[in-house]
């Protein structure tokens, strides 16, 4: 092994950020001679814990460790997820859902979508959602996974992703870490020694006086970013005039028996409510801005749109959408909350864990720490915050909305470039385009686009090769197939007894 590689790499904070690190790595990097991995945490300090739904990439990430998926799904008390269904989002009374997957089947070389962009301009104003098997299925409570052996059938292409327990997914983190060689500490750090002359962190120091050394320092300890902010001053981008959200109430409540695979994200008069059904009980949360509602406001409309009783009560965080200037600096790469906040809404937290363990991977130092690849770490890690930035924007400026100060405020933001690029190239002629390769997809744009109204004043010519007839036909037999596809897929929550999971619902102690 060379001098100058890395032996001891210390994690600081637990969670779901701290143990997908941790696991992350021993799986990974683990075995390279000499390497120890020692994750710090203390129970006198919680986890935010609320990030329980995910996207189709942490199906990567799961299968890099080894996962077998019906135990995992088992573990977490999970359920699964097809896309995330919209309400109230363009209008009071409008919904639609953001798929995994596809719509239709491109013909004539052109995307599906101006197909459908024509069939409307000829009258037929059937929505979006009845082309995505994913739309369909979901909201029919009906789950299975993809079938690349059948190339012909919807089933090919969909993606799913889970709605999980984020404390028993870390738990279960935790146990894999720790039989990969992971040394957990317990301890509440009270002071970070730092080397004189290069600045790095050589230690955490713990209230009984015991000390922590390593080389490099992964930092996941949340909202306060203990290292990257508190000892390496990284700085933060702030985005809150784009995103004016800077607080949620989050509370479990009884399971209404609705296990649909789709979580769901209502529109309320200062924010939103996401809605993620688990096994064992529902995910509920307010994010919601405090410069238009008040706290108690915020908790009494949580409160009165539960699907049943209230399992504790509201949890209230405090937040500040951006990021930090810099993601590592010096021997200090933050993840998790540590690294950023943007809001749930497009379940994008997880995700920003697994792609900046990733990056990690890509870019592991020696003790050298080459600052060119750090600078690529960063910037990379910032690009990613901005395109996600940009995808949450476009749901609140492209609104219709303007019934209360938060929604008028939101519809009249100026969008940043990049979004505002993106924008006037789909009211144009329907044209999307994925840039750098960007976490959403084509699809995903589109979905989000044409669910909240945006209208494009063309489509693309090629569209037009097909007569305005059989264009008409073509949609109506694509529709067809998907809901005869539906229709035929298990139900849900067959699917997951089948593979052993225990759906008895937690209930509220008396």
């Amino acid at each position: 092994m060379r001098d100058e590689a890395i032996r001891k790499v210390v994690i600081v904070g637990g969670g779901t950020a701290g143990w997908m690190t941790a696991a992350g790595i021993s799986r990974v990097v683990g075995e390279l001679p000499g390497l120890e991995i020692e994750l710090v945490e203390s129970e006198e300090i919680g986890t935010v814990g609320v990030g329980e739904a995910t996207i189709p990439q942490i199906c990567l990430y799961n299968a890099m460790l080894g996962f077998d998926e019906a135990e995992f799904v088992r573990e977490t008390h999970a359920t699964y997820k097809l896309g995330i269904e919209f309400v109230d989002w363009t209008r009071i009374g409008h919904r639609y859902v953001h798929p995994f997957g596809f719509y239709g089947i491109d013909m004539g070389g052109i995307q599906f979508h101006h197909h459908w962009l024509k069939a409307r301009m000829l009258g037929d104003r059937t929505p979006l959602d009845a082309y995505s098997l994913s739309c369909v299925a979901g909201q029919a409570g009906k789950f299975a996974h993809p079938r690349p052996d059948q190339p012909n059938s919807p089933l090919s292409k969909i993606g799913y992703a889970f709605q999980f327990d984020a404390a028993l997914y870390a738990r279960y983190l935790r146990k894999l870490a720790e039989r990969w060689g992971v040394k957990r500490t317990e301890g509440r750090i009270v002071d970070v020694v730092k080397d004189g002359t290069s600045g790095h962190v050589t230690a955490v120091v713990l209230a009984d006086g015991r000390r922590v050394e390593g080389e490099l320092f992964v930092d996941s300890s949340g909202f306060r970013g203990l290292l990257i902010d508190g000892a390496m001053g990284a700085g933060f981008e702030d985005w809150s005039s784009w995103l004016p959200c800077d607080r949620a109430l989050a509370v479990p409540c009884e399971s209404s028996g609705d296990r649909l695979p789709i979580t769901r994200a209502t529109a309320r008069p200062a924010g939103w409510q996401w809605r993620i059904p688990l096994q064992h009980r529902t995910g509920n949360g307010y994010v919601y801005s405090s410069a238009h509602v008040s706290d108690d406001e915020a908790a009494a409309t949580l409160l009165a749109n539960l699907d049943g009783a209230p399992l504790a009560e509201p949890r209230p965080l405090r937040f500040k959408a951006g990021h930090r200037r810099e993601a590592w600096k010096g021997n200090v790469v933050s993840l998790g909350l540590a690294g950023g906040f943007l809001e749930p809404l497009e379940s994008t937290s997880i995700h920003l864990v697994q792609s900046g363990i990733a990056r990690l991977m890509t870019l592991w130092p020696t003790k050298a720490f080459d600052p060119v690849e750090i600078a690529r770490f960063n910037a990379e890690t910032a690009q990613e915050y901005v395109d996600i930035r940009d995808f949450l924007i476009l749901h609140y400026t492209a609104t219709e909305r303007d019934d209360t100060p938060f929604w008028d405020y939101c519809r009249t933001l100026t969008p940043p470039e990049g979004l505002a690029y993106k924008l006037d190239m789909f009211r144009r002629n329907g044209r999307i385009f994925r840039e750098h390769e960007e976490l959403f997809t084509e699809t995903s744009w589109l979905s989000v686009m044409a669910g909240q109204g945006i209208e494009p004043q063309g489509y693309h010519p090629v569209a037009d090769l097909f007569p305005d007839a059989e264009t008409l036909d073509r949609l109506r037999h694509i529709r067809e197939v998907v809901a005869q596809t539906a229709a035929a897929m298990p139900e849900h929550e067959g699917f997951l007894r089948r593979i052993g999971c225990d759906l008895t619902p937690l209930r509220r102690a008396s």
